[in-house]
């Protein structure tokens, strides 16, 4: 989608004069010898990697019993330790995406074998336990080879950590001491995104974390948690936004996601503090604090991070509806509250036209300047 994009940006260019047609397909020609950029055939093997793995353990697990113990895991131990070693010469030679399949398809039965030894065995433990292991074993795979591809993988180990870990103890404090782990692990999958140049699994961590926050104020629905999230949120988002904080270059290094997300857990904290209202006038009070938060962050960050701009429009937008329904519409009726949700959405459009307007005007003088 990105690469469309400035394809159809350079070729406007292009005709228009502003760029050399030479320069402009040199610098195509760079973005895509980048190994970040997306690449259909390197998704598919992946995929691959990932079906491999699971055919090869569900033939060794069908056939379990009639296989002698010590050829087992003898078996398994060298099937990991030859897939590892034929990436390893894969990467040698330059074949990033057999390399990376290979990598995946080694991890993956690495955390089957887990599975099956420790039936085969009769160990102690739970699936937690058993996922946690493996997600040790593949953050150390991933910074051995450098490996963008099992970065991911560890993101998507980390929530089934935490996925499992809920189901485990029915998503209750009692018996979750491993819940508390959650943090650490977003962290070393923040570190290795960074170390390894694995940009969607950021991603996975930055939704990990508000997912656990979430989780915690389920089990902990206090007011006092509400407020702490939304201001959490505010800060950070501030924190990232802002030119005169001291974080603001490092985290305009990481894109987007670092704004948009604590930009969610502002939100976030507000629709905590929505429900802990009591009464009309601590609903409409927090209701003008969504709105004000809302056009804060549009114009705080709105111009150059679509993502902020697009939630607060759909913030402004859901939370005028809301207040809409919850004062007039109640007092009118089905009908009145039609009327006037017309009548918002409309004055909604206005404003978003009005403040796109005024943003891309205020970019093009800045560029013209700069």
């Amino acid at each position: 989608m990105y690469r469309g994009r400035i394809e159809k940006d350079f070729n406007i260019w292009v005709s228009k004069g502003m760029l050399d047609a030479k320069a402009a397909s040199m610098m195509l020609a760079e973005y895509d010898a980048r190994e970040t950029v997306f690449s259909a055939g390197r998704v598919l093997l992946v995929l691959a990697a990932v079906l491999l793995s699971a055919a090869i353990l569900l033939l060794v697990a069908a056939n379990w019993e009639a296989i002698p113990r010590v050829l087992r895991v003898t078996g398994i131990v060298g099937l990991i330790w030859a897939f590892y070693l034929a990436a390893a010469f894969c990467l040698g030679r330059s074949f990033r995406g057999l390399g990376a399949a290979l990598l995946v398809l080694a991890t993956m039965t690495f955390g089957g074998a887990i599975a099956l030894v420790g039936q085969m065995y009769h160990l102690s433990g739970d699936a937690a336990d058993a996922l946690l292991v493996w997600f040790a074993a593949s953050c150390v795979a991933a910074v051995a080879f450098r490996s963008a591809a099992l970065s991911v993988l560890c993101g998507f180990l980390a929530w089934a950590v935490f996925g499992q870990l809920v189901v485990e103890n029915d998503a209750s404090f009692e018996g979750n001491g491993y819940v508390y782990l959650i943090p650490l692990l977003i962290v070393i999958v923040i570190a290795l995104v960074r170390y390894t140049n694995a940009g969607i699994a950021r991603h996975l961590a930055y939704l990990l974390a508000l997912a656990w926050l979430g989780w915690f104020y389920i089990e902990l629905p206090e007011v006092w948690f509400a407020f702490l999230l939304f201001g959490a949120g505010l800060v950070a988002f501030l924190a990232v936004s802002l030119p005169i904080s001291p974080i603001y270059r490092f985290a305009r290094e990481a894109g987007a996601a670092p704004a948009f997300y604590s930009f969610a857990l502002a939100v976030m904290g507000l629709a905590a503090l929505h429900t802990e209202a009591d009464g009309l006038g601590q609903e409409v009070g927090i209701g003008a604090t969504t709105l004000a938060v809302a056009l804060g962050g549009i114009a705080i960050a709105g111009r150059l991070n679509g993502a902020v701009r697009f939630l607060g429009y759909a913030v402004f937008a859901a939370e005028t509806l809301y207040l809409a329904s919850e004062t007039l519409g109640s007092i009118l009726g089905t009908s009145g509250f039609f009327l006037i949700s017309g009548v918002v959405v409309a004055l909604i459009a206005w404003l978003v036209i009005r403040l796109e307007k005024r943003l891309s005007v205020r970019t093009a003088t800045e560029g013209s300047v700069s």
